[in-house]
């Protein structure tokens, strides 16, 4: 799995891994607190043993069917310095690919770079809370981590917090004010929003910052919160962005005080999807998947081939392949462009093999690969470059488009292997400018010995999926049938 380090990548991959908006609030119960907790002495350090026995608890029960964790700093400091040392004793217990938020709400213009530099790059966590009211000069110090997320507090849930939030009146409140302000603040990647458990107000929210990430805060199943399924639901269609996504919700407390508290916060993670998929039935741009199916044993790609599948991506009928040989089946992966869930995940999957090559810049082969070799520089923060399918003969007539310089090490980025004859060409082009090209990556490899025809050639040769695995998967979950299965296995 790749380790991402920007908030919002490392989020998603949590979301598709797990398919959930759940996050888990490692936070101690005010009713757990003794009548008097000291900062010292020996019932104090008891308290705090069970306190992180109980976070490591819930980690362990929920940490692959959550999407993040939060915690509330205000708790752990109010505990003194003993507090504050626990908090960073549970820092190091959560999984390194489960997103962190430091529900902080600083609001102090003074301390806010000290204050950024301490959780963003001592104590490492992914986001942070923050109180907007003094302006964006109390937001900028925060905003200067690329990696990093803010997310502003504009709406709770206390009822006696009305009077300022829905100033000077319902109809044009402050807190809508404040949604409209802080979205000039910086990106949808860069800006979040927090908000208490209130449909109504939510949904006011969420139509004035449609592409704002949300995280809501409280107890989704408290007396007066989203205790029944349609509450829940409510809520759901009230938060959620167009494409069933956009929306963080806690896991109330109460399911830890269950028999089985995984099985509970699996039945809520579970009920949250079927909400999802209902609210966004009737909305034909939404691409939101989820698995329909269930595997005893765990596959590294299987919803990926799944989604390719039922995206049709794989279409069967005699095709003429680009080489010009006729197959009966044909893989279309330039659908996937459309489709932001299925891109990032193939993004990912390339990511995660290029991490471990050495290369000054990736080249995509025209024109299938260009949006992948795009993303992956995005990503990884590496230059791209790409050599022309063919050569124009107006304005500057180059061969190969980007900046580069002779002698350095590109790796090849293309969507399929077949032949093998396009992804050479393209290296071949590249090498003529003085480049050099040891590794091709490719998301599906046919598997009749193009691998081993690139090394003849001096390539290594990687890729995300073969095309035998392919048909395993979607043979395995009915999705194709046997005559299909022996189509796509047999040799051409």
């Amino acid at each position: 799995m790749i380790n991402h380090t920007n908030f919002c990548d490392k989020l998603l991959a949590a979301i598709e891994t797990n398919q959930s908006l759940l996050y888990l609030a490692l936070d101690p119960e005010p009713q757990s607190f003794p009548v008097a907790v000291s900062v010292t002495g020996e019932n104090n350090q008891s308290f705090l043993t069970d306190l992180f026995a109980k976070a490591k608890f819930a980690i362990d029960q929920t940490a692959d069917l959550i999407c993040a964790c939060k915690i509330s700093l205000g708790l752990y400091q109010s505990l003194g310095i003993s507090g504050l040392e626990l908090l960073q004793q549970i820092l190091t217990i959560i999984p390194p690919h489960i997103p962190v938020v430091l529900d902080a709400k600083h609001c102090d213009l003074n301390t806010s770079t000290v204050f950024a530099k301490t959780v963003f790059e001592d104590w490492q966590v992914d986001a942070v809370t923050l109180s907007p009211y003094a302006g964006f000069d109390q937001v900028a110090p925060f905003l200067l981590y690329p990696d990093k997320t803010v997310f502003v507090l504009c709406a709770t849930a206390n009822p006696s917090a009305a009077i300022f939030q829905e100033y000077p009146t319902p109809e044009n409140p402050f807190y809508l004010q404040l949604v409209r302000i802080s979205q000039t603040w910086g990106t949808p990647e860069k800006v979040g929003l927090e908000v208490g458990v209130m449909p109504d107000m939510l949904a006011r929210i969420r139509k004035a910052a449609p592409e704002r990430l949300i995280l809501v805060e409280g107890d989704i199943a408290a007396e007066n919160g989203i205790a029944e399924a349609n509450d829940l639901s409510q809520l759901l269609a009230a938060g959620l962005s167009k494409n069933g996504e956009g929306l963080l919700l806690p896991i109330p407390p109460s399911l830890f005080t269950e028999p089985n508290p995984r099985e509970a916060v699996q039945k809520l993670r579970d009920n949250i999807n079927e909400h999802r998929l209902r609210a966004i039935a009737v909305n034909p741009t939404c691409e939101l998947w989820l698995p329909d199916v269930c595997f005893l044993q765990p596959e590294p790609h299987r919803d990926l081939i799944l989604q390719l599948y039922d995206i049709g991506c794989v279409v069967f009928g005699d095709h003429v392949q680009a080489s010009g040989a006729t197959f009966p089946y044909y893989i279309d992966l330039r659908k996937i462009i459309s489709i932001p869930q299925i891109f990032h995940q193939i993004v990912s999957a390339y990511a995660d093999i290029l991490k471990d090559l050495k290369f000054d810049r990736i080249a995509g082969i025209p024109y299938g690969s260009l949006p992948t070799a795009t993303g992956l520089a995005l990503r990884m923060e590496r230059p791209m470059i790409f050599p022309r399918k063919e050569v124009k003969t107006y304005g500057a007539g180059k061969l190969i488009e980007g900046h580069f310089q002779a002698g350095e090490t590109i790796v090849v980025v293309d969507d399929i292997l077949i032949s093998g004859k396009s992804v050479m060409e393209g290296a071949a082009k590249l090498q003529s400018a003085g480049l050099k090209v040891e590794d091709i990556v490719v998301l599906i490899d046919h598997e009749q010995g193009v691998k081993d025809k690139l090394q003849v050639n001096g390539y290594r040769a990687h890729s995300v999926l073969a095309l035998s695995e392919i048909a395993q998967i979607l043979y395995q979950a009915n999705r194709i049938d046997t005559e299909q299965f022996q189509l796509l296995t047999a040799e051409h």
